[in-house]
């Protein structure tokens, strides 16, 4: 017995230092993202909870010097981070304030990408500040990671010299490659920990305490850190990773790799260790000195460090017993602690009761809310074992109805699917998708609308997200990295995809899922980097939508793991292969989350769709009248949204002005909606490897939803006689989409709860914002429709001020002139122009030019070049007849894209699609220039006058000899090119 407890004592000495409390300075939604992710204690800190048992760290988020101050005088933090996201200057200042009145504090930073490293080192008062930069790249670990990593660093001396703990050596200079490396080294120590511990058959409190006992992680960035780690250390060391090239003695030394993997062999000669570098002729040297080499340049980076780990480096259930200390029940999640409480005996409850096992079990798995409440309560506080009982119940079910509003929960078989919440189909990152409906979620339902906005419902649909843990297994087991990354025809690849093999778990999940769901559902991409705020891929990645209305429920499930399957293979697909080469990222970086939802409509005969679907922005690049930019805009349309993200002709409105009519009768007409597309319900088994993301859908005539009747608050009648517009459907004549009865005589208040819900989301995020939403217009009992919040995402360009001053521009070096522009900034490297020849462009075959700006973009990219595009209408549609119906990646390499119009040919740039996603968050420039404008033109004689570098049919190349300036002034939104470098920029 002495002996026992000698050794939990140990265990109960190691990792003496805990982070207890953060101070997190970021935006609330960098916070929000960071902190939550609507899961936090799983998905950020659940490995936190079991190693420390009740000190989990609590955060304090702030956004502001005051706050920030308030908290800080009023009680001690061992970490400080900041969150470095779309504002830079308020964290950076409220840390050196940090700095400079608390030296003793740690202060991280977390940027939002790599590419914003150097950008921070430029600033040498902020490196100073500093203690370790950090780079999240989408995957939530890395919060855990820094916590982890100031903890190891503290307690290394204490754990090794009384625990006997193990050291791993990562000696890495580069934060982008350590903030990859750590997450993924943390997840595997945590998984060997937990394989030890399996045989461990003593009570859970011991299991908790030798979990304490996993490996620590040091991180050196110079050779002479290397040293004094290894020195302290070696007789503790596990194992050595290192780059290759880092400072040695002050200066960069091309070798330091090997000259420290030989200085520790001469001490630790059966030391594993590992030699990473980008230039793969180093391999054979590593192998000399009988080390692992890994190509930092290769496409699987990530799965080379995790099988060396893996390869060479070789909490407990809660246990009903009875009065004799018999095991009679088991429980291994709070689910199924909950359910035995209802079935085992009185007397195994008054026995753990006794003994506080309740409190401390659950306060182990992080539970600490339920472990007070039952911890002061004494057995005998009750009458009887059955009132201990129900108290029980109460507690832990009073709690979990509490925590799961707006919240990620586990999906359980027996458990109702509510709105209120998204379930968790399997673990890992949610993805950027993934995460802005959670964001969602713990906004609107912990929100009362109904006192700001009565008469309508906010809510979100039904809602699964599998994390992207599913997607590395599927992609391991069934081996499919090597056929990825062979250059395969993306057909072969897909099918390839459709043959592997889903996890049994997350089947079983499935199988149990669709007994619940008969509506259609939405199967939809949440990669890591999706939605972000540099690198949005909108649209990139694949969506299917599928009626789940086959009488075979093996179709059904067939149909959603075949789905499943297809989005997860759409980040090969040559559009994707080609964004990711245009920003310059490597495929491997990625990986995918899936969501799947239900959608949202009604049933019309053989079609399903929702009466009003559409986007709205919180910024307005091109506002009429006394609108302003930050009232923000909206677009609506009749049926599913997929008509509006390709950007066909809808309806489009100021949230804050929705009466402001800016088209005459005549234009409203030719504007209008004439087809919306539904979901197919008598494609009962749509072909989706042979049809693709269309293969659910049907596109049909606005006649059709009258037929339906749910036109009757959506449309207004054309009257040719008097040039009028009538809302309703009462008289003859053409129909207009317009939603009249609801924008104008508020039949429900649409506009207004747009405007909220911008304004609210554009606080969170800390910049503008864009969403996506249905509206099921038939009421409840209580006379209410409902708003569907659909997606959030962060619409994000460059935020300096770079204002025109014309009266010093030289009239004569004009190249352009646009009053109607986004973008903001100034670019002066470019001298390429490519543009569609005016006197060819025929609007009745847009589709033909595509095959060459697509084969001048691939060129430009091979090239390195990025250029200027000009062409008629509306880049991006998907309508040929109003513009040239190209794909992101078909000219991922144009810095500026200019829309023109032409006598015949106007425009009206439609904003909200996928595309323009793309152009706003990337700061492309888009132009617009029209024709019959007294300021808007452009130059058509001076470019004639250029050297012609490639003419085809449709398009001309042309290079100017100096590079020209471009100034976009995002706040006025007016563009100017020249072609010289003189620009007055005030």
């Amino acid at each position: 017995m002495n002996k026992q407890n000698a050794n939990r004592d140990i265990f109960h000495d190691l990792m003496p230092f805990k982070v207890k409390e953060i101070l997190l300075v970021a935006t609330l939604y960098d916070a929000y993202a960071i902190e939550k992710e609507g899961h936090f204690p799983e998905h950020i800190l659940g490995e936190y909870h079991q190693l420390n048992l009740t000190s989990m760290p609590r955060i304090t988020g702030v956004s502001s010097y005051t706050e920030a101050l308030e908290q800080l005088k009023s009680k001690h933090f061992d970490l400080v981070i900041l969150m470095i996201g779309t504002d830079w200057h308020t964290p950076v200042q409220i840390g050196s304030r940090v700095k400079k009145d608390f030296p003793y504090i740690p202060i991280y930073v977390l940027l939002n990408n790599d590419r914003e490293i150097n950008r921070f080192k430029e600033h040498s008062h902020y490196v100073d500040i500093i203690d370790r930069i950090f780079v999240w790249n989408g995957d939530s670990k890395i919060f855990f990671t820094m916590v982890k990593q100031l903890e190891d660093k503290v307690n290394v001396e204490n754990d090794t010299s009384i625990g006997l703990v193990k050291v791993i050596l990562l000696v890495e200079d580069s934060e982008k490659y350590y903030s990859r490396y750590l997450p993924m080294l943390y997840s595997n120590v945590m998984e060997q920990t937990k394989r030890i511990i399996d045989d461990v058959s003593t009570d859970d409190l011991f299991k908790v305490l030798r979990l304490r006992a996993r490996p620590k992680i040091l991180l050196a960035t110079t050779y002479e850190q290397a040293i004094d780690i290894f020195d302290l250390y070696k007789e503790h060391l596990l194992c050595l990773i290192t780059d290759l090239k880092y400072y040695r003695e002050g200066t960069m030394d091309e070798e330091a790799g090997f000259r420290l993997v030989r200085q520790v062999r001469e001490q630790l000669k059966g030391l594993p260790t590992v030699i990473q570098s980008s230039d793969v002729q180093n391999a054979h040297r590593a192998f000399e000195l009988q080390s692992v080499f890994i190509n930092k340049n290769s496409e699987t980076l990530i799965q080379d460090i995790d099988s060396f780990i893996k390869h060479h480096l070789g909490f407990g259930n809660f246990e009903y017993k009875d009065a004799s200390g018999k095991t009679i029940a088991v429980a291994k999640t709070l689910r199924e602690f909950e359910n035995r409480i209802d079935t085992v005996p009185a007397e195994s409850l008054v026995y753990h009761g006794k003994r506080n096992h309740f409190s401390l079990w659950l306060m182990a798995r992080g539970e600490i809310k339920i472990a007070k409440m039952i911890h002061p309560i004494k057995v005998s506080d009750f009458k009887t074992p059955i009132e201990f009982r129900n108290y029980l119940k109460y507690v832990i079910r009073k709690h979990r109805n509490e925590t799961n509003i707006g919240q990620i929960v586990n999906f359980e078989e027996n458990e109702i699917l509510d709105e209120a919440n998204i379930v968790s189909l399997g673990t890992g990152a949610l993805g950027g998708k993934g995460r802005g409906l959670a964001f969602i979620n713990t906004l609107i339902y912990n929100l009362n609308f109904s006192e700001i906005i009565p008469g309508i419902q906010i809510r979100t649909p039904i809602t699964m997200v599998i994390g992207t843990d599913e997607f590395d297994l599927f992609m391991d087991r069934n081996k499919l990295h090597d056929q990825v990354l062979s250059g395969a025809d993306y057909q072969q690849i897909k099918k390839k995809f459709l043959k592997g093999e889903l996890s049994h778990g997350l089947e079983k999940k499935l199988r149990a899922l669709l007994r619940k769901m008969k509506k259609p559902l939405a199967i939809r991409s949440s990669s890591l980097l999706e939605d972000s705020t540099t690198h949005p891929f909108s649209g990139i990645f694949a969506t299917y939508l599928l009626p789940n209305n086959h009488p075979s429920f093996n179709v059904r499930l067939k149909q959603v793991t075949d789905a499943i399957k297809l989005v997860y293979a759409s980040i090969f697909s040559n559009n994707a292969r080609s964004y990711f080469e245009a920003i310059n990222f490597r495929v491997d970086d990625e990986k995918m989350a899936i969501v799947i939802q239900e959608v949202v409509g009604n049933a019309f005969n053989s079609h399903y769709y929702p009466h009003i679907s559409g986007t709205a922005q919180s910024y307005n690049y091109y506002p009429v009248a006394h609108m302003e930019p930050e009232d923000g805009y909206a677009v609506a349309a009749l049926g599913l949204g997929q008509y509006v993200m390709e950007g066909n002709k809808a309806y489009r409105f100021s949230p804050k002005y929705p009466d402001l009519q800016n088209y005459t009768p005549q234009d409203q007409l030719k504007g209008s909606q004439v087809k919306f597309y539904a979901i197919n319900m008598e494609k009962e088994n749509p072909e989706l490897l042979k049809l693709g993301e269309d293969a659910g859908l049907i596109s049909l005539e606005i006649s059709e939803a009258e037929k339906h009747g749910t036109l009757r608050h959506c449309a207004s009648v054309y009257d040719p006689d008097n040039d009028r517009i009538s809302p309703g459907l009462d008289v003859y004549g053409p129909r207009i989409i317009n939603f009249a009865d609801i924008l104008k005589f508020e039949y429900i208040p649409l506009a207004k709860t747009i405007e909220v819900i911008l304004n609210l989301v554009k606080e969170a995020l800390g910049a503008p914002a864009e969403i996506e939403y249905a509206v099921d217009l038939n009421k409840d009992d209580h006379g209410c429709a409902s708003f569907y919040l659909l997606q959030l995402k962060p619409l994000v360009g460059s935020t300096d001020d770079f204002e025109i001053d014309m009266e010093q521009v030289d009239p004569d070096r004009i190249v352009l002139y646009a009053e109607r522009s986004m973008g903001n900034g100034t670019v002066e490297d470019i001298r390429d122009i490519v543009y569609v020849k005016p006197e060819r462009f025929d609007k009745t075959n847009t589709e033909d030019i595509i095959p060459e700006i697509e084969a001048m973009n691939a060129e430009m990219v091979k090239s390195g070049k990025k250029y200027i595009l000009i062409g008629p209408g509306r880049w991006g549609t998907r309508d040929r007849f109003i513009g040239i119906p190209v794909a992101w990646p078909q000219i991922s390499n144009a810095r500026v894209i200019v829309e023109v119009s032409l006598p015949d040919f106007p425009m009206d740039a439609s904003l909200g699609s996928h595309f323009f996603h793309n152009v706003t968050s990337m700061n492309v420039g888009y132009l617009s220039v029209q024709y019959d404008s007294d300021t808007d033109y452009i130059d058509w004689e001076k470019l004639n006058m250029q050297q012609v570098i490639s003419d085809r049919e449709y398009i001309t190349h042309i290079a100017f000899e100096e590079p020209l300036t471009i100034v976009m002034d995002g706040k006025k939104r007016t563009s100017l090119i020249t072609w010289s470098n003189h620009v007055p920029v005030e």
